[in-house]
């Protein structure tokens, strides 16, 4: 058994298989985590919860902006060619360049401290300023945090260089632990913050995890400086368009956080509520099957397979929709218990269960739309263009920026105005990057298009499914003002909606089906799913911080 942690998974499957499972678990801990949040600090500390999220963005944004950018396409690709030419020069390689990316955040970090005052001013303008000074200690705890996060994540791309996923995959599990503990242990001592603290613990319990194996795979840290390295160069070379797509990414957050406090105490907190079970969809098949599938299309492209690569491109297109579909139609029809039964805490009145509800139903309208998008902007990757989606993102940050303005201050939309900007921008955009990236590789219409319709079809009949016993149930059979009563409404309703749709499949003779059974069938075999074949790396995505 202890064999499986340290066992190298290289086929595409494994890898596939263990960030499902991983995602499942880590966004299982996150709601707990999110419902402890909402236990202990909304309600009457309203004004609070929504600073310790707006505490998060710069820490994030500068952690996304080096760590990630760096690794995801730099480092790791660059370690990986050296590792298997010369394995002293690829150490000497790692060790410079953590030190270097650690060595710029330290630098970046104390600016940020020293003028974290005017900053939290800036990115949360509508707060008080009792909101503000308690911003300011977050964000100073918080940075210490990053530090940790910046070794953790060359731990990772290391591990997961040597084809080993286990271990980096449980390390966002550790996090939320460490986030639980502040909670749970510090709060009643410290306020707001104790869940800041738990920040600092979860991301060294992200290191420490991932410390042992990576310490097992030959890594030993050295205070090598030596920037002129040819390695570390090529990091720098390839470092600058991720980076300025991770920045645009993180337009749409410092927007969302402005707006946000300019509106009633809570709206931050709900909304990041919403946005959490948003991603479960999203990531859970989206960039799962994504990530699983892009070594296979850089591979095809590589070698100028395009009859190959469009196949597999419309297959694991096709296969996100018919799973993102469903869960995505659920969420939207039963938004009210889900979000009871998940964030009903005490403290977490009606009227806030009914706004998240709402905001969740309209992020969750273009769920399957985002979900397919990590799909689409990996294609152009596998092609070696990181130009269009760079462009198309930079229009779309625009976009839903000038919409979440004008949603939340013309139209008083309040949070439903920014989600109805997030939605509209992702829809947006995957239509447009899946229209360039279908006519650059020559896909033809019919061959997504016909099978998408019935999804489509089969997911809005079983909307209707799911709508008509979640109100016969709730009105004739079960008294859903308690917690297992709501329960069970929301597991039967499930069971028939789930039922209708795979049932409706078969009708349709939608050939995705077949593709989900036998992935279940697989997953029943997990052992032999961890065992080792021969394929291409996959990069696991970065933790959600917040």
């Amino acid at each position: 058994m202890r064999d499986i942690f340290f066992r190298r998974q290289s086929h595409i499957l494994s890898a596939a298989f263990i960030i499902m499972a991983t995602y499942g678990l880590s966004h299982l801990i996150g709601l707990v985590k999110t419902r402890l949040l909402i236990s202990s600090f909304f309600s009457a500390q309203s004004q609070l919860l929504d600073v310790y999220y707006a505490a998060f963005v710069i820490p994030d944004t500068i952690f996304q902006l080096l760590v990630i950018g760096s690794l995801s396409a730099a480092f790791i690709p660059t370690f990986s060619k050296y590792l298997a030419k010369d394995e002293k020069e690829a150490w000497t390689m790692t060790s410079t360049t953590m030190n270097l990316i650690i060595l710029i955040f330290m630098l970046l970090s104390a600016l940020i401290f020293v003028f974290a005052y005017p900053l939290s001013r800036l990115i949360a303008p509508g707060f008080t300023a009792f909101q503000i000074g308690t911003m300011v200690q977050l964000l100073r705890i918080m940075l210490v945090a990053q530090i940790f996060f910046s070794i953790s994540g060359f731990l990772t791309g290391i591990i997961q260089s040597h084809q080993r996923f286990l271990i980096p995959a449980l390390a966002p599990v550790a996090y939320n632990l460490g986030i639980i503990a502040g909670i749970v242990f510090l709060s009643p001592t410290l306020g707001i913050l104790g869940p800041a603290w738990g920040v600092v613990l979860g991301a060294v319990l992200h290191m420490l995890i991932q410390l042992p194996l990576a310490w097992r795979l030959g890594f030993r840290p050295s205070l090598s400086l030596n920037f002129s390295h040819p390695g570390v160069r090529e990091v720098g070379r390839l470092m600058p368009p991720r980076v300025l797509a991770l920045g645009i990414d993180q337009i749409e957050q410092f927007v969302a956080v402005t707006l946000a406090s300019l509106l009633v105490p809570g709206s931050l907190s709900l909304l990041n509520a919403a946005r959490l079970l948003f991603t479960i969809p999203t990531s859970l098949f989206g960039v799962t099957i994504s990530q699983a599938a892009f070594p296979q299309l850089a591979k095809e492209a590589a070698h100028s397979n395009l009859d190959q690569f469009r196949s597999t491109l419309i297959s694991s297109f096709l296969q996100i929709a018919f799973m993102a579909l469903p869960l995505s139609t659920l969420f939207i029809i039963l938004r009210i218990p889900i979000v009871r039964l998940i964030f009903g805490a005490k403290t977490f009145p009606w009227a806030a269960t009914l706004l998240t509800g709402k905001t969740l139903a309209i992020l969750c309208a273009s769920a399957a739309f985002y979900a397919v998008m990590q799909l689409v902007i990996r294609g152009f990757y596998a092609l070696h263009d990181t130009r269009t989606p760079l462009l198309v993102g930079f229009l779309a940050a625009i976009f839903s920026s000038l919409l979440a303005v004008f949603s939340v201050t013309w139209l008083g939309w309040g949070i439903l105005g920014i989600a109805v900007a997030i939605s509209a921008t992702a829809i947006l955009e995957t239509l447009v990057l899946s229209w360039l990236l279908y006519r650059r590789v020559s896909v033809a219409p019919h061959k997504v298009f016909v099978p998408l319709a019935k999804m489509i079809l089969t997911s809005l009949i079983t909307g209707l499914f799911l709508w008509l016993p979640m109100r016969l149930l709730d009105e004739f059979v079960f008294d859903t003002t308690r917690t297992l009563p709501l329960l069970l409404l929301t597991g039967i309703t499930t069971l028939i909606g789930l039922s209708v749709y795979f049932f409706l499949s078969v009708v349709f003779k939608i050939q995705e089906l077949a593709t989900f059974v036998d992935l279940i069938k697989r997953i029943t075999k997990w052992r032999n799913i961890l065992a080792p074949t021969p394929s291409e790396p996959v990069i696991l995505p970065a933790p959600d911080q917040n």
